[in-house]
């Protein structure tokens, strides 16, 4: 196999989406069961606290979206977000961090079929887990390989759904806070009341942002949907500025609310939060209402997985860096191929569930902790080494990282804290161990692929 030109001949993808669907998925890519369910972990390391590590936490990833944006902008014809690292750092970047997120979200998208379908299970117990899961990412398939339009449509009113659940809690849970529900007044003791706002210490806020951070990965899978949007330059350009608001708004201020009308000492970790906060203003039916919202949630994480899966991984066959044959575009322009090899692999990581949970699912997934990290670390520093590079083919960049280069150095340096707080950790310290094998493996492989171009 010899190396491939540096630019490449791949199949069109359809342009089908719309400013609105790209927009939602954003939004689609951040809220997910990472939110609903497992903020649980973070408020109880942390306390009240916790709202201090989602700020932190979404700063981090805002900082990245920015410098995503700013060279998406500058390069609107990249097909994947991965290919910056490749422009910016060389093929073994491009290579690395291609199928690290592969990886990831193939993980992903198992993970969250499961939880679907333990949501479902409670309604159709005659259904074994396993099962409804399997039917979970059939469907969900099916809806990836008719078209992206369809794609995007379903994920916008799946974010629609989970927009409106939480704007309405917010609502509920403001009003019950400041007394307007009736009542004993304003409830802002809890804050407090407990231990103080900072229970088990300022390095607990610290810690539970390596909890927090893989719950808001995902909104970079915006910068790959926009490529098949109508116009991907100014759709792009609006996603850092829309983005900040949101952190702000469905993250913050939930966890903020959250901890202000129920107390973190009865926050029970795997137990969703926002169900907690809802019994506790005597809402009817609130499990069953969250279970509900859980799920959408959970549908729309699956349906964006295999999306961003099949995508990158259509650039990479288109590199040579995996199978050619999965370059193949269907009639409708989406990676058929593409999508339906995904599909299979998670199927397997389905199957290795079903058959060893506790062993070989577990590593499975414990790989998957960190890789994020190592993906954004690589992205940011293909940022800093290509800013000087946009800047010149440009003329003038029309999306710019803040505070170059600072900005980005204080991205990484953040970012290489939280990976070293993982590694100090006990409970975390596997995952970024068995991350750091996965990431060996990719490297290993890039180098047997050179090896055999060479040949």
């Amino acid at each position: 196999m010899s190396p491939l030109p540096e630019q490449f001949e791949a199949p069109e993808l359809a342009r089908t989406m719309r400013p609105r669907h790209v927009s939602m998925i954003a939004i689609g890519g951040i809220i997910g069961a990472g939110l609903f369910v497992g903020s649980s972990v973070a408020i109880n390391v942390a306390g009240p606290a916790a709202v201090l590590s989602y700020i932190l936490s979404g700063l981090l990833v805002l900082l990245v979206m920015r410098m995503l944006s700013e060279m998406a902008v500058a390069r609107p014809g990249v097909l994947s977000f991965p290919e910056f690292a490749r422009l910016g750092l060389g093929e073994w970047a491009g290579f690395i961090c291609g199928w690290l997120y592969w990886y990831f979200w193939i993980v992903v998208v198992t993970i969250e079929a499961i939880a679907g379908a333990i949501i479902v299970h409670k309604w159709l117990p005659g259904f074994e887990v396993w099962e409804i899961a399997a039917v979970l990412m059939a469907l969900l398939t099916g809806t990836n390989l008719f078209s992206a339009r369809t794609f995007g449509e379903f994920e916008f009113w799946f974010a629609s759904i989970k927009v409106a659940a939480i704007i309405v809690f917010l609502l509920v849970a403001a009003a019950f806070a400041f007394g307007l529900a009736g009542g004993e007044g304003m409830r802002f003791g809890n804050l407090v009341a407990h231990g103080g706002f900072a229970p088990n210490g300022w390095g607990a806020v610290l810690a539970a942002v390596t909890t927090v951070i893989f719950s808001m990965t995902g909104a970079e899978i915006a910068t790959v949907a926009a490529v098949e949007a109508e116009d991907p330059g100014k759709t792009v350009a609006r996603l850092s500025s829309i983005l900040a608001v949101r952190i702000l708004l469905f993250y913050v201020l939930s966890i903020f609310l959250i901890v202000v009308v129920a107390p973190w000492t009865g926050i029970v970790p795997g137990f969703s939060p926002f169900t907690t906060a809802l019994e506790g203003m005597h809402i009817p039916g609130a499990a069953l209402l969250m279970d509900a919202v859980v799920l959408v949630a959970v549908l729309s994480c699956l349906n964006s997985g295999l999306y961003v899966t099949s995508r990158v991984l259509f650039v990479l066959a288109a590199r040579g860096h995996a199978p050619q044959a999965l370059v193949k575009v269907g009639r409708r322009g989406v990676p058929v191929r593409a999508i339906l090899f995904g599909a299979v692999f998670s199927y397997l990581a389905l199957g290795v569930n079903i058959v060893s949970p506790d062993t070989a699912f577990s590593f499975l997934v414990n790989a998957s902790g960190s890789l994020m990290l190592f993906v954004y670390l690589l992205i940011a520093a293909a940022q800093l080494r290509l800013r000087a590079q946009l800047e010149q083919e440009t003329g003038g960049l029309k999306v710019k990282m803040w505070l170059h280069p600072w900005g980005s150095l204080a991205t990484m340096a953040g970012m290489v804290g939280i990976l070293l707080a993982m590694a100090l950790t006990p409970e975390l310290s596997s995952q970024f161990t068995t991350s750091l094998v996965i990431v060996g493996l990719a490297a290993a492989a890039f180098l047997l692929l050179r090896m055999t171009r060479k040949d």
